[in-house]
């Protein structure tokens, strides 16, 4: 039986700076690494043509590649993680596992059951720090609890990060690889699912774009944002890189990658988020919960344009513009008062950089629930947020080509009557 160690990749889906690659195959000397199509999270899916994972697909099928390149492979399976260790500790003589740290509630449960049993056997579980600049638990208050609003913890993030020495890692050895000839790889049609036709945004970043962020990240209908969210999230990018050339080129940039990171952190430490409100007071919000407003808001027929726009992109594209995303939550959760959790689980549907810290983050800021310190009574106007943002109607135009005729929809409901309803209604729940 062949001596091994296996390097586990998940969400860190590239050869360049990926910690536990990089010190695997540093400290052992036959590394073979392992990638597992995760039945837990692939059978939950409905959409069988979901993009992530012909995008992970493609990904695994280049790092198989690449590795066969330095006469190894990249052993791939579809399964439980829990039963694929179970198979791989009888196949073959693991010595240890490598891998990078997750942070969302049910990878530490299956880190923590896996680490379990491979206690058993003896063999070490080695995890690292790799998709964040600083873990939850590494920027604390000086009481030491974590911080509950962003400003605060994005100064002491920017005064940690101008002190600490962050680089990216040296070129791995790739002589300390396992040889063996090349591996099978499960096809998408073996698992269920078929090709996607959405077309994945580069991972190359454009350092114009965010030399100009701060002045065109507004406005949906310019190339102003970075577009990498998806990269951050399955780790093709190296957050250590762009968090580096970010310092140089904006400030506001680097301050969304902060963003990022408060988010993880209030994740990883007040993992209730998933599906209760950071204010536990917003829980008592006796939300109306049309369904068929909730059915016109998801197909972008609310008879608010820039609103529908943003539904119509996400629902085409898997993204939406950041500022439009706002926009949406805000009108569900305040104009329509329906839960932020039913927009939420929409948006992990369809966004391509779905990530469940950020994604539950922004819904709950949207909803007034979450760690904003804006009281509740901030409802975005959806007119005066088109008038400033696409006051050209450029982005409308191109989501909504009935726009202006009798063919497009009336408002679903009157601004200021809404406004009014939800503040009311807010007010009533937070009443002691």
């Amino acid at each position: 039986m062949k001596k091994i160690s296996l390097c586990w990749f998940r969400r860190d889906l590239r050869t360049e700076d990926q910690t536990a690659l990089f010190y695997s195959l540093q400290q052992e000397e036959q590394v073979l690494p392992l990638f597992i199509f995760d039945r837990h999270i692939l059978d939950a899916l409905e959409d069988k043509t979901d993009a992530r994972v012909s995008f992970i697909h493609a990904q695994i099928t280049s790092l198989k590649a690449f590795f066969e390149q330095q006469g190894s492979s990249l052993l791939v399976r579809y399964g439980h993680p829990e039963q694929v260790f179970q198979e791989l500790i009888t196949e073959y003589e693991v010595q240890s596992i490598y891998t990078n740290r997750d942070y969302e509630p049910y990878a530490q449960s299956r880190d923590s059951q896996i680490e379990s049993l491979l206690r058993e056997k003896n063999i070490p579980f080695l995890s690292f720090k790799d998709q964040v600049i600083f873990e939850p638990g590494e920027i604390v208050n000086g009481s030491g609890e974590f911080y509950k609003v962003f400003t605060p913890y994005s100064k002491n993030w920017l005064e940690k990060f101008r002190t600490t020495r962050v680089q990216p890692l040296p070129v791995a050895q790739w002589n300390h690889l396992s040889h063996t000839s090349p591996l099978p790889l499960p096809s998408l049609s073996d698992m269920g699912f078929a090709p996607s036709p959405i077309e994945i945004p580069s991972s190359q970043l454009d350092e114009e774009i965010v030399r100009h962020y701060e002045e065109r990240r507004n406005f949906p209908a310019q190339r102003g944002t970075s577009r990498l969210g998806i990269h951050l999230r399955f780790g093709t990018l190296s957050i250590r890189k762009l968090a580096l050339k970010a310092i140089t080129l904006n400030a506001t940039y680097l301050n969304e990658l902060i963003w990022r990171e408060f988010y993880a952190m209030i994740l990883g430490n007040a993992p209730q988020v998933v599906d209760r409100a950071f204010k536990p007071q917003y829980d008592r919000i006796p939300w109306r919960n049309n369904e068929a407003e909730f059915e016109a808001w998801c197909a972008g027929t609310t008879g608010y344009p820039i609103v529908d726009a943003g539904m119509r992109e996400l629902n085409a594209t898997g993204f939406m513009h950041n500022r439009v995303r706002m926009i949406v939550a805000s009108f569900l959760t305040k104009h329509l008062l329906i839960d932020w959790r039913w927009g939420e689980a929409y948006f992990a549907k369809k966004l391509l950089d779905f990530e469940l810290a950020s994604n539950n983050g922004g819904w709950q800021w949207a909803a007034g629930t979450g760690t904003d310190a804006q009281p509740y009574f901030r409802v975005f106007n959806p007119d005066s947020q088109t008038e400033k943002f696409d006051k050209d109607l450029v982005y409308i135009k191109k989501w909504i080509p009935e726009f202006g005729t009798a063919a497009y929809p009336k408002p679903i409901v009157d601004h200021k009557f809404a406004r009014n309803r939800a503040i009311e209604t807010y007010k009533k729940a937070l009443t002691p």
